[in-house]
């Protein structure tokens, strides 16, 4: 039980998931634990040199176990949209990878059983997907989960799922798996803190697309007892524990306010002085746009082509990825759909490459950089692009990821002239690219900034680092000043610029990006009311001087504090 004479604590994490709410806490439980070693005798040698009684048994329970993984993984990701389904596809693959069965082989030969063979075998994959860094990094921490699934499947015990505490909560987590953030229901969980995560991890991600205020790397929320009232700021990182229920129905019903205020707010984006600013949707596919209100949405700005490419051994040929694009592109007969190349590579692993490993994937062959050995994948991908656009009134534009240097910049274009794609830019992920912004618009049609890998590689910090969380803070006065970078070389050309990264889902953040000088802002459906109705509130000169707050400011906490002191 909470206990009711304890004084309020602030906690301070980043908001990721902008909104408010307040509630009881309930955690996330613990996976299933591992059985004790079996004993050692005297004279006897130690536990992981004993033989098991039945080695063939312990390695097919072990099989059995990552084959129900598997199989879990891929029914969630079959009924999820979006980069939820990606996520899931791709840890999906993961549980099937051959080289964690003759891991766990190695470990029965030597005497585990199945569930320690799990363990110690995803044990030191997860710590050589550590060392590397980068994307593979990342999914260091999607083998904990996967190792806990299994592992469970190899107890036969289920796998802990969400509390039920038969009303609704704020669920409190050390961090939140993929497979359990897609099941949340918003009715019942009313917002998410973790201990863990940066503002770009998969719980970031996975709680701007379902609406959910969300506030990671929070130090200390672990501390807080289950049935706890606490207040809940996705957009400045508060959490107030051990409030009295005055101050929760105060902010219960500002939320309700501002979700009052966003359902009235209709019409396309704009600053108050009528700036206009383009509002448009990241998608991975069709499914995505099932269902989304779309209302002032003028096309889709990052259209992620991975699905298509996941959890195959073959690429897709021609005429399945022209039925899957022409699909999506139906669906804006007068809008614009700017299409990302395959975003995949040695860091994001597809068998069909072929590509050897590497030292250090994060900065190695990923993105357009495939290309260099594998022309005719990017090649068939342009093609059935323009078979596509032919099929449709969309104006279909189209961007090569992980681009560095303008003369990739100007290759690229000229392959997408050469199918017939009339709209060809880049995206600007790496430091490089943004410095040389100026050189890039007089070869590519337009920029697309993404900050998640942008920041990674400015800053220097793991995406998925919950200690560099602060580092990887869109905020971050160096990333914003390398987006203003490249939306001064666009106005200087007159090419569009805009940023199609998770900073653009964020409301607060929103003003400060138009009065840097982008044009377009790219975002999960979910979050287009609270931009649109973020950016009506300034005027443009307004949004420019907040731009200035932000540059001058030391780090992100200082620029968000500068902003959101300022108004409106």
């Amino acid at each position: 039980m909470p206990d009711l004479d304890a004084p309020p604590r602030v906690l301070h994490g980043i908001g990721v998931g902008p909104g408010l709410a307040a509630g009881p806490v309930a955690r996330m439980a613990s996976p299933p634990a591992l059985p004790d070693p079996r004993p050692v005798l005297p004279d006897q040698p130690a536990p992981t040199d004993l033989p098991v009684s039945d080695p063939d048994r312990e390695l097919a329970d072990a099989v059995r176990a990552l084959e129900a993984t598997e199989a879990d993984l891929r029914a969630r990701a079959d009924a999820a949209t979006g980069e939820a389904r990606d996520i899931l596809s791709a840890q999906a693959m993961i549980a099937a990878d051959p080289t964690l069965r003759e891991g766990v082989a190695e470990r029965v030969r030597s005497g585990d059983d199945a569930p320690h063979a799990l363990r110690s075998t995803f044990d030191r994959h997860r710590e050589i997907l550590a060392a590397l860094g980068g994307y593979l990094g990342e999914r260091a921490a999607d083998l904990d989960d996967i190792a806990h699934r299994a592992i469970a499947a190899a107890l036969g015990r289920p796998m802990p799922g969400l509390p039920a505490p038969g009303h609704p909560f704020v669920l409190i987590a050390d961090d939140l798996a993929p497979a359990d953030t897609v099941g949340l229901d918003p009715e019942t969980v009313l917002a998410l803190v973790t201990e863990r995560g940066g503002p770009t991890s998969h719980t970031a991600i996975l709680a701007r697309a379902l609406g959910l205020p969300a506030v990671v790397g929070c130090a200390g929320i672990l501390d807080v007892p289950d049935g706890t009232l606490v207040t809940v700021d996705g957009t400045s990182g508060r959490v107030g524990a051990g409030v009295g229920e005055e101050e929760a129905a105060d902010v219960r019903a500002r939320a309700a306010d501002e979700r009052s205020r966003l359902a009235a707010g209709r019409g396309p984006g704009r600053t108050a002085d009528g700036h206009p600013v383009d509002l448009m949707v990241n998608i991975g596919s069709a499914a995505d746009l099932r269902g989304a209100d779309l209302d002032g949405v003028t096309g889709v700005g990052l259209f992620r082509t991975e699905f298509l490419f996941l959890d195959r051994r073959d690429a897709p040929g021609l005429d399945e990825q022209v039925t899957a694009y022409a699909e999506v592109f139906s669906h804006f007969p007068e809008g614009t759909v700017v299409v990302r190349t395959l975003d995949a590579g040695a860091d994001k692993p597809l068998p069909f490459l072929g590509l050897p490993e590497e030292p250090n994937p994060a900065l190695g062959v990923r993105g357009l950089r495939v290309a260099r050995d594998r022309p005719g994948i990017l090649d068939t991908q342009l093609a059935a692009i323009a078979r596509a656009a032919e099929r449709t009134t969309a104006d279909v534009w189209v961007m090569a990821p992980m681009v560095s240097t303008p003369p990739e910049a100007a290759d690229f274009v000229a392959r997408a002239r050469a199918f017939g794609l009339r709209t060809a830019g880049v995206m600007v992920e790496v430091p490089a690219a943004a410095l040389r912004a100026e050189r890039l618009v007089e070869v590519a049609d337009f920029l697309s900034v993404g900050t998640n890998d942008l920041s990674q590689y400015t800053l220097a910090a793991d995406r998925q680092s919950g200690a560099l969380a602060d580092l990887l803070d869109p905020w971050q006065p160096a990333l914003l000043q390398l987006i203003a970078t490249c939306a001064d070389a666009g106005r200087r050309s007159g090419r569009s610029v805009g940023v199609c990264g998770e900073a653009a889902a964020d409301p607060a953040l929103a003003p400060v990006l138009v009065g840097l000088g982008v044009t377009k802002l790219s975002m999960s459906p979910r979050s287009v009311p609270a931009v649109r109705a973020r950016l009506a509130a300034y005027e443009r000169a307004e949004c420019e001087e907040l731009a200035r707050r932000a540059l001058d400011a030391a780090d992100a906490a200082a620029a968000r504090a500068a902003v959101l002191t300022a108004g409106p």
